[in-house]
């Protein structure tokens, strides 16, 4: 069927206008100066400051938490530029030198948002058995340490459009800390929401923050309840975090957020099915990648105990890498002494994308959030990947700090 549509005199010679847009934005690029532009736009400065590349940041005090085998780094900006703002249960990512390599690691923020307005992050470190960076930093790091570390990261927070307003956490050792965060928040009006925490701990001499935690749940908003897994003793749970332990505290409508070790998840897997909550109001905090892949049941047997030569291509330079089928190829490359750009070190971020030229390699299934052009497309995200074949990588610089 046909239409008639009547175009009135000024609706023609705003369509003319339009057609001629782009000739007029041409002929005005083509008449200005050809010179670098140095304005400095507010709205430049405000973004700048909410999402710096990088952050310069001092130690300048250092809390030891005595029998939890933790210390908590409080750490200023070294420059005086303002730290970023963030949400209550996002990340850092720290920048480390350690002998000949530069390899970064992401920690959770255990202070308040409204700290980093004041000028300070808080951030907790635990030892970490079997471990390189937790416990060199427990170690080695010392009031007056320079650190860069990136804007704060991840999405491990609540959100109102999204959450109902009661938020289950469960934390299993540091898993702590972004809850931590968070409770710190909902005290100073920073978030508003009803946080119920099952923080699973092996004896109550090993619970972190026992003390601070006690002192958050005077407000009414804030629970805290211990679940000791080597101990029974009267006042606390005992076992692990089960789907029976969540149903026993959970309100009628949450969200479930979680964060632990990798033990710890894969316990949960199980128990998760168990509570068939609908998938938007489960969150997990950085799985991190699987550490015993060579028990991984999709793993391939014919490259266990396997070593491969990685090229890695980084603008001009290319360099030759030393790498195990074990273990993912950013760490291979850290070792070599490589600068490679990462955040997360669970395949989720993205910040260490690269193209493989050449070459076979495995994505443990749960650590797999590339996208699908990039999968099509022969990227990968080589902080959870793992090399079956001698490959070829181009792989972008990062230049922090130098």
């Amino acid at each position: 069927m046909a239409v008639n549509v009547k175009v009135g005199l000024i609706g023609a010679l705003d369509m003319l206008k339009f057609k001629n847009m782009s000739k007029v934005r041409e002929a005005a690029i083509q008449a200005a100066p050809a010179k670098e532009i140095t304005a400095d736009y507010p709205i430049n400065q405000k973004a700048k400051a909410l999402h710096p590349d990088y952050q310069k940041l001092v130690v300048s005090k250092i809390i030891n938490h005595t029998g939890a085998g933790a210390k908590t780094f409080v750490l200023e900006s070294a420059d005086d530029s303002p730290l970023a703002y963030f949400r209550a249960g996002q990340y850092l990512s720290l920048k480390l030198k350690l002998g000949d390599s530069v390899l970064s690691r992401p920690y959770s923020i255990s202070s308040a948002p409204k700290d980093a307005l004041a000028g300070r992050y808080e951030l907790t470190v635990r030892a970490n058995p079997g471990g390189f960076a937790a416990d060199r930093l427990l170690e080695d790091a010392k009031v007056g340490d320079i650190f860069f570390a990136s804007a704060p990261q991840g999405n491990f927070y609540y959100e109102e459009l999204r959450d109902p307003k009661n938020i289950l956490a469960l934390a299993g050792g540091s898993g702590i800390t972004p809850f931590l965060s968070m409770a710190r928040a909902i005290i100073d009006g920073t978030e508003d929401f009803n946080l119920t925490i099952l923080f699973g701990s092996r004896t109550e001499d090993q619970i972190l923050f026992k003390g601070e935690l006690a002192e958050l749940t005077r407000n009414d908003k804030i629970h805290v309840i211990h679940v000791l897994s080597d101990e029974e003793k009267p006042g606390f749970e005992h076992g692990f975090l089960t789907a029976e332990l969540v149903n026993k505290y959970a309100p009628e409508d949450y969200s479930l957020f979680i964060c632990g070790p990798e033990a710890m998840y894969r316990f949960l897997d199980a128990e998760l099915e168990k509570l068939a909550l609908p998938r938007k109001n489960v969150r997990r905090e950085l799985l991190g990648v699987t550490k015993n892949i060579a028990a991984h049941p999709e793993f391939p047997a014919s490259a266990k105990g396997m070593s491969y030569t990685i090229t890695v291509r980084q603008g001009p330079r290319e360099t030759a890498v030393s790498a195990i089928a074990e273990e993912p190829i950013l760490v291979a490359l850290e070792r070599a002494g490589l600068t490679v750009p990462s955040r997360c070190r669970s395949g989720e971020c993205g910040w260490c994308r690269s193209k493989v030229i050449a070459g076979e390699f495995f994505v443990p299934p749960e650590n797999e959030s590339r996208r699908y052009a990039d999968k099509t497309s022969g990227y990968i995200h080589p902080c959870a990947t793992f090399p079956l074949s001698d490959m070829v990588l181009e792989v972008p610089g990062e230049y922090v700090g130098e």
